[in-house]
């Protein structure tokens, strides 16, 4: 089979290839395993953070990818949960221990066994993939594949980050950056409360002007100040001058809520510049997001479907996977990036 790997931690810059393409064996399912023939699969800013060594593999070569939608092709021994030939979606938990505490209260997503697809599991940058049938979801029929990819990260864990607000029906929310899974979190937002005012900060005019055609009330650059204090605020940037021009913005007892697997260091030195009064005072308070479980997958999966929303994507044939990543890397985005892996 055809697939991509990270090969090295190196730095993705115009011209540069972080991907390599190679012929290799189709994996066989262990007894609870599915292989699946992959259809699509989203391309993620955590791909960029892999390459570059932010969140790195524990091991290299690795094939990326945790956006994954694909068909069922073939079961290992005790696998019963689904029929060869459907349509199944791996997301970026690809198995929890099941046993620790946290697991066992359904907060797998901090379980120290967490293991990630496309970091500690091969993943969908591939013509073939295997999951454990206990870690593969079904894709609601409604969906398209190219649709659905999104959903498995940028989805879900903008369904958690909006789950972990508090956000209550009228309250204000703001979103920082306006990639794949801002754009999701918008129209979840406006489908789950609908007298909600929604503000975004971007550094893109365009991703600006997209927020607003998707129903923004306001949208403004990273260090502007909102027309209104805001109740909570998600920050899916990469960045950390966000996070101090968001609690700036924040109403007292606010909440911000900080989507990113990882930061870039390049201006970490901003955090010295926090003023306690102005921005953290006032019990103003600072949440992350790590990982997500099962379940909101499944939520996720279950609300879009249910409320006919649909992202917004840009395809990109399997070949063109480092273009992806560096029109990802440039900013060069509205809405989401998926791979066409087959047809």
């Amino acid at each position: 089979m055809k697939a991509w790997l990270i090969e090295r931690i190196a730095k993705i810059e115009n011209g540069s290839l972080p991907l390599a393409m190679v012929d290799l064996p189709i994996p066989q399912p262990d007894d609870k395993q599915l292989l699946l023939k992959v259809e699509a699969c989203g391309v993620c800013h955590t791909e960029i953070d892999e390459i570059e060594g932010r969140a790195a593999p524990p091991q290299l070569p690795i094939i990326p990818g945790h956006q994954v939608v694909g068909q069922v092709v073939e079961k290992g021994k005790q696998a019963n949960k689904f029929q060869i030939g459907d349509r199944v979606g791996v997301a970026w938990i690809y198995e929890a221990c099941g046993r620790c505490v946290y697991c066992l209260r359904g907060e797998e997503n901090l379980c120290a066994e967490f293991k990630a697809t496309g970091r500690d599991a091969a993943g969908g940058y591939a013509e073939y993939m295997v999951v454990n049938e206990d870690f593969a979801y079904a894709i609601p029929k409604p969906l398209s594949a190219y649709q659905a990819a999104p959903l498995l990260c940028a989805g879900a864990i903008g369904y958690r980050s909006l789950r972990l607000t508090q956000l209550k029906n009228g309250m204000r929310l703001g979103l920082t950056g306006f990639g794949a899974s801002a754009h999701l979190v918008l129209m979840m937002t406006k489908a789950m409360f609908p007298d909600s005012e929604i503000y975004v900060f971007s550094r893109s005019p365009a991703e600006r002007e997209f927020a607003l055609q998707l129903g923004a009330v306001w949208a403004g650059a990273i260090d502007e100040t909102a027309p209104k204090s805001l109740d909570a605020i998600i920050d899916t940037t990469p960045a950390w001058k966000p996070i101090l021009e968001a609690l700036r913005n924040l109403s007292p007892g606010g909440r911000l809520v900080i989507n990113a697997i990882r930061k870039e260091d390049v201006d970490r030195h901003l955090l010295a510049q926090l003023d306690y009064p102005s921005q953290l005072w006032m019990e103003k308070e600072i949440k992350s997001v790590a990982n997500v479980t099962r379940q909101d997958v499944l939520e996720c999966l279950e609300r879009v479907a249910q409320e006919n929303i649909r992202p917004e994507f840009q395809i990109y044939p399997f070949e063109q996977a480092n273009q992806a990543l560096l029109d990802l890397k440039n900013r060069r985005i509205k809405g989401a990036k998926v791979l066409q892996v087959s047809s």
